[in-house]
């Protein structure tokens, strides 16, 4: 894409940050917050979803579009999930765990606690709630972040469940996984306040800094979701799901940008050509001997072809308004929302197995000229008309210019259309949770990942890179469970950030190593149980076996500490071995012997200890 003015252009855009918070049971309910893999599942159940109107009265737009879709929703579920998150029992009261870190992120956010956090249902019918809404409340209001480009006002905190996991997707359903659902996840949303690709990105840093202070959110692929709200001055509000990484999100407002402006120049040419939207039609039999295989294909099974002509868009359907994606890409997302494939068009016809003499034909069938463009639908006719019907509808909001829609974000850094813009019609009360007072003193501010580096290097002596990278790694937690403990600063962070990192390396499944295993070890080592020579052997068998604790292991790889009068005597029957070398070369010999006496001793030394009774014994000879 070429390099925009953003101001002249009036961009505005806002961030929503998903977070999920690594508490020890759920939001409404006493199960676990782990993930399970599919084949764990005890059991499944099936669910069928439809939209119902709100209190007001009033059907939500993106759930009605969804609803048009008839789908079978399977879930998995385990012996860590219960009745609440299958919809047979009601909501447990809000998890206390969450409701103090939601706080605390408040106070970290700078943000206006509420006095009562009520709990409300957001209508969701894609699958991913078995209730066919997701719980959320109101936390705190009114915040802010500093940015280098001014600061970003944060609108709301809301604490939600976590939706269930997706699966896989079948013809006809989806498969989901109850061990995600309930969750508890904060959304943070800010304000329109952001002016640039660069600032989006920094103010999405910003806050994820200021979440990992708290060492109670997880980590790891799909716990923390990016959504970003754009616009420009003559555009549209576009929100855009799912950015999974905080490097991607200046690439999505830009392509967002271009797309907004590429929209804008289509709608003028499309005025200045007088441009319209025909009506659909049945074009079946202009395909009837077709070569083509798709649309064959689609015949042989009973299907029909549907077509829209689309007066004066000529070349503009096959225009480019993203990377690799063109105005016919959004067309046929469209289609493809409601079960299509996708589409055809003139734009790229003839081509696909189909001729030059059925382009001609599809002209006259649709009464359109060499200035008009055709898009099609091959499918069964149920399909085929819902479909067509939503091209001709992406085709008509083309005349306008931009639509307000949801876009879900491409990992190339492009979007694609998901469904329109939710609106309050999908809100209303939950009445199976009682309200809940808050009270910001309950809970201390914590320290920021930045005070936490400067800490480090003052208190521990950790090195700037080494503190940084405690400090802002997923078991940052874990260390300072460690030296509060009395373990070693220099040891823990080596162990936690280089120690493990090798072992991943070398193919050590280090995953299985839980916080105990760790910490259990660090206290080995540190009293004297076992040499941190030892400690790669220890971990690896007990990444093999996780049933076995840290001293278990030492144990059974015989690693038990030993004595300084067992090293000693050790050590003396290896320079005794190497009499004619040490008398030779004195302390030139001390490398050869130093790594023959650890491998007499098999990592049950610390190597300090060792290297020093070498020394003296190597001085003996002297």
């Amino acid at each position: 894409m070429s390099a925009y003015d953003y101001e002249d252009l009036g961009l505005v855009a806002g961030l929503e940050i998903h977070q999920q918070l690594d508490t020890a049971t759920k939001l409404f309910c006493g199960c676990p917050t782990d993930i399970r893999e599919p084949e764990d599942a005890e059991r499944t159940f099936v669910r069928f979803l439809h939209p119902t109107k709100s209190e007001l009265g009033e059907l939500d737009e993106a759930a009605l579009e969804e609803s048009r879709v008839e789908r079978e929703f399977e879930y998995l579920a385990y012996d860590t999930t219960c009745l609440v998150e299958e919809d047979d029992e009601p909501p447990h009261r809000l998890d206390e765990e969450a409701r103090d870190v939601v706080m605390q992120i408040a106070s970290l956010l700078d943000m206006d606690a509420v006095d009562q956090a009520h709990v409300m249902r957001k209508l969701v019918i894609d699958g991913s709630n078995t209730s066919g809404f997701q719980r959320s409340s109101l936390v705190a209001q009114n915040g802010e972040i500093q940015t280098s480009d001014g600061p970003v006002g944060v609108e709301d905190l809301m604490l939600e469940e976590e939706s269930a996991q997706r699966v896989e997707e079948r013809d006809g359903g989806v498969t989901f996984s109850l061990d995600r659902l309930g969750i508890p996840l904060v959304e943070i949303g800010t304000r329109p306040d952001i002016s640039s690709p660069e600032q989006a990105r920094e103010a999405a840093e910003t806050i994820g800094m200021l979440l990992r202070s708290t060492g109670k959110v997880k980590r790891g692929l799909g716990t923390i979701r990016q959504d970003v709200n754009v616009s420009i001055a003559d555009g549209a509000r576009v929100e855009i799901k799912g950015v999974q990484a905080l490097d991607a999100i200046d690439d999505i407002v830009r392509n967002e940008v271009g797309r907004q402006v590429e929209l804008l120049e289509i709608r003028d040419e499309l005025e200045a050509r007088d441009a319209a939207v025909g009506e659909t039609r049945d074009v079946t039999d202009v395909f009837e001997d077709t070569d083509s295989g798709v649309v064959g294909g689609a015949l042989s099974a009973g299907g029909v072809v549907q077509a829209v002509p689309l007066f004066g868009f000529d070349g503009l359907v096959g225009r480019e308004i993203q990377p690799d994606r063109r105005l016919g890409t959004e067309f046929s997302d469209h289609a493809k929302r409601h079960g299509a494939g996708g589409i055809f068009h003139t734009d790229e016809l003839p081509a696909y197995g189909v001729t030059d003499e059925e382009v001609a034909a599809l002209r006259d069938w649709t009464d359109s000229h060499v200035e008009d463009a055709v898009a099609i639908v091959a499918t069964d006719a149920e399909t085929a008309e819902l479909a067509i019907d939503a091209v001709a509808e992406r085709a008509e909001a083309a005349l306008a210019g931009v639509p307000e829609e949801t876009r879900g974000a491409n990992e190339d850094g492009t979007t694609r259309y998901l469904r329109p813009l939710p609106g309050a019609a999908r809100m209303y009360p939950e009445t199976d949770v009682p309200p809940v007072e808050l009270d910001p003193s309950d809970v201390e501010t914590p320290e920021l990942l930045t005070e936490k580096v400067e800490r480090y290097q003052s208190a521990f002596g950790l090195d700037a890179g080494l503190a940084e990278q405690v400090a802002y790694g997923r078991r940052m937690p874990l260390f300072e469970r460690a030296t509060d403990e009395g373990i070693d600063a220099t040891f823990a962070a080596g162990l936690l950030e280089s120690t493990l990192t090798e072992l991943r390396r070398d193919d050590v499944a280090v995953e299985n190593l839980s916080e105990d295993h760790l910490l259990d070890l660090m206290h080995l080592v540190e009293d004297g149980e076992l040499a941190k020579e030892g400690v790669n052997d220890v971990l690896t068998a007990v990444a093999e076996d996780p049933s076995l604790s840290a001293e278990e292991a030492v144990e059974a790889a015989g690693l038990s500490g030993v004595s300084e009068a067992e090293v000693r005597d050790a050590v003396t029957d290896v320079v005794e071995r190497n009499a004619d070398q040490v008398d030779e070369q004195g302390m030139g010999a001390f490398s050869a012997l130093m790594g023959e006496a650890m491998g007499a001793l098999r990592g049950k030394a610390d190597g300090e200890v060792v290297s020093s009774v070498l020394r003296e014994e190597i001085q003996k000879r002297a």
